[in-house]
Parts: structure tokens; sequence; C-alpha cells
């Protein structure tokens, strides 16, 4: 039983870079060379890996820089609409305060024909009475 329990314990320890687990539960000196390919493989997935997190970077820089452009867009376009909105405005209200003048010229010249049609129906009703 304490030979299992060795043995189980052999199985479960660590190994280091340079040490390989048998079949037969004992452990292996893995001679430097044949580590090699391994150690190149990691480097490629770590430069495989440094390329991908370079290509977040630029398109993280390249987003960052969509939307300020965006939000730059869009404030010269609420800008420009709301100037252009001021302008529409302010017209609409010059047009009709000169309609207002008009009416009011208008009605002044009717009452000033009222008044004189009033009058001369007057001084007509006076002279066939007289």
């Amino acid at each position: 039983m304490d030979n299992e329990a060795a043995h189980g314990m052999t199985k479960r320890a660590k190994l280091s870079d340079k040490e390989t687990m048998v079949e037969d539960g004992s452990i292996e000196h893995v001679p430097e060379e044949e580590n090699e390919p391994r150690a190149s493989n990691s480097e490629q997935v770590e430069m495989e890996i440094a390329l991908i997190l370079e290509k977040i970077n630029n398109f993280t820089q390249m987003v960052s820089e969509l939307l300020e452009s965006g939000k730059s867009m869009l404030k010269e376009l609420t800008n420009e609409f709301e100037e252009r909105m001021i302008l529409i405005h302010k017209e609409q209200m010059e047009k009709w305060q000169d309609e207002i003048k008009e009416l009011r010229l208008l009605d002044s010249a009717n009452e000033e024909i009222d008044a004189l049609l009033h009058n001369a129906k007057y001084m007509l009703q006076n002279i066939h009475v007289g």
C-alpha cells in the first residue's frame, strides 16, 4: 500500500521542463535539443499572439478615431442644422411681421375710405333733405 501511495505521489509530482514521465511512471530526463522545438513553437505562438494583440490595438485605435470623427461630424451637422433652423424661423417671423404691417395699412386705408364714404353719404342726405 505504501508502494502504491509512493507511486501515486510520483505520478502527481510536478515535472520540470526538462523531465518527462514515461508509461511505467518513471521520470526520464529529456535532452536539451529535444526541448528546442517546443520552445520555438512557444515562441511562434507568442509571436502570433503578439500580432493578434497588435491587430486588436490597431482596430481599437481606428474605432476610437472613427467615433471621434463621427462625433465631430455630427456636432458640425447639428450646428449647421441649428443655424439653418434659426434662419428659417427669422425669415418666417419677418414675413409674418410684414403681413401684419400690410394688414394694418389696409385696415387704416379701409377706415379712411369708410369715413369718407360716411361723410359723402351724410352730405348726400343733407342735399336731398335741404
